[in-house]
């Protein structure tokens, strides 16, 4: 780790005025990702800038006409047990709670989730190259152990997958960032926060220098009904999907009225293709017609030498986790999904 300067911001403006033009300053709130990356000098920083005293940040609030906004400094288990997630938005408590362990929870931010690295292991190993790291230098998964890369929206410069699951059921949700920065405050959909790696993967997501991520805005519609979040991995806790499903709906006349599928562990962002769900609206709800959606949603997947395995393991992943959003009870330990 390379010696660092600290320093708090007591205020949202002054985290701005920090972090603006000076790509060496860097925010800390849960800690728990870029403490790992200045460990092991995957980055490095000249001064860390700690905005956990700013309290506006560290609650959620219900807006008037429906909705509420999630503080960017709210933990991610205060997020997951909060009363008002758990009632009308069990789909993110789900996801959240499916994601790291017990104690990374405690500490882990909302604001922080959205920005975490990939965990692709070239990456996280300054001997080899990494165009994430070091654009330019190459990127060793193509052809090396790619067991738990990208089989969507890939290029030639990275196939890291994003390794978050809060993020998942933010993009079923159609959530919105609102950020603040040296340009005064504005707002991201949530599909365009995060970035596909193109020719710039070392670029996450869309945030501008100086800006800070101060809330994430969550719509009335809640999808409290009928929802579920799957994760396949290979371990039963502190491991990374390989596949994950967020899955909602709402039903009408016993047809599918609304349905949000998003998908985890398969590329550099959230994958939702929304023609999937525009094919489902108006439809039964069968097996048949979740596999004609799950083909949609992974028309132009492609593998590599270790991961060929993902594809077909995504198509189970999305059917199976749409027959248990429509039983939400299903989910319960030992219960069976049935159609």
């Amino acid at each position: 780790m390379n010696n660092f300067s600290y320093t708090k911001a007591c205020d949202i403006g002054q985290a701005v005025d920090l972090i603006n033009g000076n790509a060496g300053h860097k925010i800390v709130a849960g800690g728990t990702n870029i403490l790992d990356l200045l460990k092991y000098f995957v980055t490095e920083a000249e001064t860390i800038v700690d905005i956990n005293t700013i309290e506006e940040l560290s609650s959620l609030t219900e807006h008037a006409e429906g909705g509420i906004r999630l503080g960017a400094l709210m933990t991610n288990a205060d997020t997951a047990y909060h009363p008002v997630i758990e009632q009308q938005y069990p789909l993110l408590s789900k996801a959240i709670l499916a994601g790291a362990s017990a104690q990374i929870r405690n500490m882990a931010t909302n604001g922080g989730n959205l920005l975490q690295k990939t965990r692709c292991y070239y990456f996280y190993d300054p001997a080899v190259p990494c165009n994430k790291r070091l654009p330019g230098s190459g990127c060793p998964a193509k052809e090396g152990h790619n067991r738990i890369h990208a089989i969507l929206g890939h290029s030639e410069n990275c196939i890291a997958v994003f390794p978050s699951d809060m993020c998942v059921a933010l993009a079923a949700l159609d959530a919105v960032v609102q950020i603040s920065g040296p340009d005064g405050n504005r707002e991201i959909q949530f599909a365009d926060f995060h970035r596909l790696p193109g020719d710039t993967p070392e670029i996450d997501n869309n945030l501008k220098q100086g800006e800070v991520i101060i809330g994430i805005d969550l719509p009335a519609e809640t999808f409290s009904d009928h929802y579920s979040y799957l994760k396949l991995r290979d371990r039963s806790s502190y491991s990374f999907a390989l596949v994950s499903v967020a899955t909602a709906f709402t039903l009408e006349n016993e047809l599918i009225k609304e349905v949000r599928i998003a998908l985890g562990g398969v590329s550099h962002k959230p994958w939702r293709i929304k023609e999937a769900e525009q094919f489902l609206a108006g439809k039964t709800p069968s097996e048949e017609n979740f596999a004609q959606a799950a083909d949609i949603i992974l028309q132009g997947a492609s593998a590599f030498k270790h991961n060929e395995f993902k594809i077909g393991l995504a198509k189970k992943a999305i059917i199976r986790n749409a027959a248990m959003a429509l039983h939400p009870e299903s989910q319960r330990p030992g219960a069976k999904p049935s159609l």
